[in-house]
């Protein structure tokens, strides 16, 4: 894969490889001695999430906007304008006239779609009415601003061909849900770095890793704080900073997104995860706009392509679809659980409350159907004793719904329970915890007792040489897709 970006403005370098060279001059004495040198490893609260309110305090989404706008060569257009354009998508038209709308597509009853399926509007009170607001003025107090509560390093997710070197996320949350359960809205910048070596395959994302690995061993927090700083908006010395306005989905490959976990005061109550993409307009004279492009949140079938009984010609195709990914789905652990759902069946919304459209279960029924007998038959051909209801629950948990709430505590069959969240996040603006003398938002049950120690094991196994094997080249390195 071969990414052409604009030039990044490079500020301040940092010496990010210090800690591998000492580990290699290490090596090479310990090697000289007749030892083996001890394998690498790696705190996780500081070389895969950072919660830490010091540092995250260096990350303000005005900052984020304004260098993506430098970076648009969109004339004219402001942080502001592009936040208002984010949250007009979530209007009816004609809105603010600059971007899509949620009802740009309708069925015969003119309710909204997206990709075929449902798309319910968000209009004021809830999160439509920010495309008026003003988030960016007295941001310590300002019920419309938006708090950085963390940073996540997800190079699990770089295919094993090494065609880019994974994804690497900004966590916000809108300061009204700090106090009020009902006014809550989360935002997930999450940033596909392309591979700066792609000819040396994963091997060419070494300086990424390193750059994450080396936070593990510096115990000041401000030290610490700067060198983030630099990797997200200045970059390594010859590689493009994270935000960069390319990597959040508008390149060739479609790679990057931002994704929302949407609360605010909202119709019937209904928690919403919804996914955009940065997309911009350009010609040969120039570019004409920039602007967050609603799009299907992936891994999430649209629930009742499910039903026993139902009718469409996408539903026939998805229940024929869905037994060839009985054999991932049964994995023996929680997280070698995996489907790959083709986009054609991905709804654009996975709503965690308020709807039983993502209850997988539910949209199944109990009835005897062709789908469980299809289902049941391929389960018996691997000799496994999981059921179609316990299958049809682990395609839930990957979707975005079910992993944030509906999952939380189930039976997955084969003696797994799916960890909790923290109701409906896994990472919470409402409480914090002070460690090692800092401030740091929460994380989910789930983070720290299944997702991290795996994202652990697959960072320190790069960095100790040890072979990462998937099946496919496009499979991620974790092996695990839930995002």
């Amino acid at each position: 894969m071969q990414w052409h970006f604009a030039t990044p403005a490079f500020g301040r370098r940092v010496l990010y490889s210090w800690v591998s060279a000492a580990t290699m001059l290490g090596g090479l004495a310990i090697a000289r001695q007749g030892i083996a040198a001890p394998p690498l490893k790696i705190d996780p609260h500081r070389s895969l999430v950072v919660t830490e309110q010091l540092i995250l305090s260096r990350f303000p989404l005005e900052r984020v906007l304004d260098q993506l706008v430098a970076q648009s060569q969109v004339p004219g257009l402001t942080s502001l304008e592009l936040f208002h354009q984010w949250w007009d998508t979530q209007n009816p038209r004609p809105g603010l006239g600059l971007g899509p709308h949620c009802d740009d597509t309708v069925d015969a009853t003119g309710s909204p779609l997206i990709n075929g399926f449902p798309y319910t509007c968000r209009p004021a009170p809830s999160e439509g009415a920010q495309a008026s607001t003003d988030p960016f003025t007295d941001p310590d107090n300002n019920p419309d601003a938006y708090v950085p509560i963390g940073l996540f390093n997800r190079f699990d997710l770089a295919p094993s061909d090494g065609s880019h070197c994974g994804e690497y996320r900004i966590v916000y949350a809108k300061r009204s849900g700090m106090a009020n359960s009902l006014a809550r809205n989360l935002v997930i910048l999450e940033a596909v770095l392309p591979n700066p070596h792609p000819s040396q395959g994963l091997k060419g994302c070494k300086k990424i890793v390193d750059f994450w690995a080396s936070l593990t061993q510096m115990d000041d927090v401000n030290q610490r704080a700067g060198r983030l700083e630099d990797f997200y908006f200045n970059g390594l010395p010859g590689m493009a900073p994270v935000v960069q306005v390319d990597h959040y989905g508008g390149n060739s490959y479609g790679l990057g997104q931002v994704r929302t976990n949407q609360f605010v005061s909202a119709p019937a109550f209904a928690w919403s995860l919804r996914e955009f993409k940065l997309v911009r307009t350009c010609a040969e004279d120039g570019c004409t706009a920039m602007q967050f492009v609603p799009t299907t949140n992936k891994s999430n079938p649209f629930g009742p392509l499910l039903q026993p009984d139902a009718l469409c010609p996408e539903a026939n195709h998805f229940q024929a679809f869905l037994p060839t990914q009985v054999s991932a789905l049964a994995g023996a652990s929680l997280t070698g659980i995996d489907a790959k759902i083709p986009d054609p069946y991905n709804t654009a919304q996975s709503q965690a409350s308020g709807s039983q459209e993502n209850a997988y279960l539910v949209q199944l029924g109990t009835d005897s159907s062709t789908l469980r007998t299809n289902i049941q038959t391929q389960l018996t051909a691997l000799g496994s004793s999981l059921t179609p209801d316990e299958i049809v629950l682990r395609l839930q948990a990957l979707s975005c719904a079910g992993c944030h709430r509906l999952n939380n505590e189930a039976a997955m069959g084969g003696g797994l329970i799916w960890p909790r969240s923290l109701g409906f996040t896994h990472i919470t603006e409402q409480e914090t915890e002070v460690i090692d003398g800092q401030v740091r938002f929460r994380i989910s049950d789930a983070l720290i007792n299944v997702f991290l120690p795996h994202r652990q094991r697959i960072l320190e196994d790069y960095l100790n040489n040890k072979p990462l094997k998937r099946k496919e080249p496009k499979d991620p390195i974790g092996g695990f897709r839930v995002h």
